[in-house]
């Protein structure tokens, strides 16, 4: 969950909301159409929210790992359903509670890491712009990877970032918090691949 969501600058309410059907892993791109906020689902935040994101290969293999864990492999099923038998008939068909994951795994594993600042999901998504920034990575593309619907009038107007500078900035990231050579799974190219690792 946190290697989608820290090279993603996703909002929380945009990783709760992901279905496995917004993947497309042959073009290695996510379709962001809904929120969900405490189990509602709602609209993305802007215009620009709904824009086609860039998953880098490393994640969108990670990813393909968990589809092969999970029993919720349909394209309207969440990728974070949860499992919980408190959930009762909505198992399976809603997400987890992020606030819950953050609560009980993520922020017990930073305390251990000697980590004291507090941690939010939107934690990831400052350090995912502030890593960029670092990168030295143009400011549109920086804009269009957060999925911001303005940046300066100028840069709106008169500059348009390349898909494959967006991919290059995002796989910087990934390679600066996952080790290379750790990636084991092929990511499909095709539906039909995908329908066969079923």
């Amino acid at each position: 969950m946190v290697l989608l969501d820290m090279p993603s600058g996703l909002r929380r309410g945009e990783l709760a909301g992901l279905q496995w059907g917004d993947f497309n892993f042959k073009d290695l791109h996510v379709s962001v159409t809904r929120s969900l906020v405490d189990q509602h689902v709602g609209p993305v935040k802007t215009e620009a929210s709904r824009k086609l994101m860039p998953i880098d290969e490393y994640v969108a293999r990670d990813l393909l790992v968990w589809y092969d864990m999970t029993p919720y492999k349909n394209p309207s099923d969440y990728v974070w359903a949860t499992d919980a038998n408190r959930a009762g008939d909505k198992r399976g068909k809603q997400p987890v509670w992020l606030s819950t994951v953050m609560r009980d795994h993520i922020q017990p594993a930073a305390r251990k890491l000697g980590i004291t600042k507090k941690i939010s999901w939107h934690t990831f998504r400052h350090t995912f712009s502030s890593v960029l920034k670092a990168n030295g990575e143009d400011v549109k593309v920086v804009q269009e990877l957060l999925r911001h619907s303005t940046a300066r009038m100028t840069l709106d107007t008169y500059t348009q970032a390349l898909s494959p500078h967006k991919r290059a900035a995002q796989s910087k990231v990934v390679s600066m918090i996952r080790p290379k050579g750790t990636c084991t799974v092929v990511v499909p190219r095709t539906s039909q691949e995908i329908r066969a690792t079923d």
